[in-house]
């Protein structure tokens, strides 16, 4: 496992449409292992693999429960509404407020290939909708409310 460099706001990179994944083999299991490691390294709990420069669906997300592995996630279901304050790995220092659904269910495949949902509610909820727009060339400032201060950001 290696840690690898997180491209920030400004890298053409991070507005491209990732690539399907249809190799499920140990080069995918290597991106996912350093995926997971570069986001906990960097204390994050969402990485999405444009953000280390290659231009797969592939996203890891870790909000307390335990890591979960998307490969080719798609949003197919919606429900509700909440408003929060969102960062971002590839954007340091900016926070702001954005409106995500409160409720959503992913299918994706696990780095096998076997097809799963997940249902999240809430900051798991947030980071699967945060994660999947990465996957298609947005970044969360893109979809900013208001910007909000970092300082009013801790005292939440």
């Amino acid at each position: 496992m290696a840690i690898r460099q997180i491209r920030k706001i400004g890298d053409e990179v991070l507005t491209k449409r990732a690539r399907e994944v249809d190799k499920f083999d140990d080069r995918l299991a290597t991106l996912l292992d350093d995926m997971v490691e570069t986001m906990r390294h960097a204390d994050g709990i969402g990485l999405a693999a444009p953000q280390v420069g290659i231009l797969k669906r592939a996203v890891v997300i870790d909000v307390g429960d335990g890591v979960i592995e998307l490969v080719n996630p798609e949003l197919v279901a919606a429900k509700g509404e909440q408003v929060d304050i969102e960062g971002c790995l590839s954007v340091p220092g900016k926070y702001g407020e954005v409106k995500r659904p409160q409720i959503v269910i992913v299918r994706a495949q696990d780095r096998h290939g076997k097809t799963f949902e997940v249902t999240g509610e809430g900051l798991l909820a947030r980071a699967l909708c945060h994660e999947i727009d990465h996957l298609d060339g947005k970044l969360f400032v893109d979809k900013v409310i208001r910007f909000v201060d970092p300082e009013e950001r801790e005292n939440d």
